[in-house]
């Protein structure tokens, strides 16, 4: 997909040392869910193709977090994070101010530093998605046998075996 579009940029911050009392680590870095609301935020905008760190989003991708990492495609990546679209980036921009998670996220960045970019470019190309899309692992058995009425009905004998 090429076309403009918008690039949204989210890096952690500096935690001082010794964090403040009633903070921790956690809130100085990006999570999942500040990734995922960009991401949903440039959707909702009719964004025709995303990125995260370079890799095309479609349906059934995920965007996990582990620590300050987030797992994409089975690939780790560290701060800070590129999201990229292409579609109108007035509209885009409209839905990133406009998003509740986004919003919460940006009290963050005034209040701890964190990182928060968006820039808007004239033209811009999304990859295609290089995964699979098929199963490559399940498979189901040609002929499958289902257990016969007498093997599954309990003993009668008095014996209890």
């Amino acid at each position: 997909v090429v076309g403009p579009g918008v690039t949204v940029t989210l890096d952690d911050a500096d935690a001082p040392d010794p964090l403040p009392d009633g903070l921790t680590g956690d809130d100085y870095i990006v999570h999942q869910q500040d990734v995922q609301g960009v991401v949903n935020a440039l959707w909702r905008s009719g964004a025709s193709g995303v990125t995260v760190m370079g890799q095309r989003l479609i349906s059934t991708s995920s965007v996990r977090c582990v620590g300050n990492t987030v797992i994409l495609q089975g690939q780790v990546y560290s701060p800070p994070f590129v999201i990229s679209a292409v579609g109108d980036p007035a509209a885009m921009t409209t839905s990133l101010d406009n998003d509740r998670t986004v919003s919460i996220y940006r009290e963050y960045v005034d209040l701890y530093g964190l990182g928060y970019l968006v820039r808007s470019e004239s033209s811009m190309t999304i990859p295609p998605f290089t995964g699979t899309i098929l199963p490559s692992v399940a498979t189901v058995p040609a002929t499958v046998t289902a257990p016969s009425r007498a093997s599954a009905t309990p003993s009668t004998s008095g014996s209890g075996s």
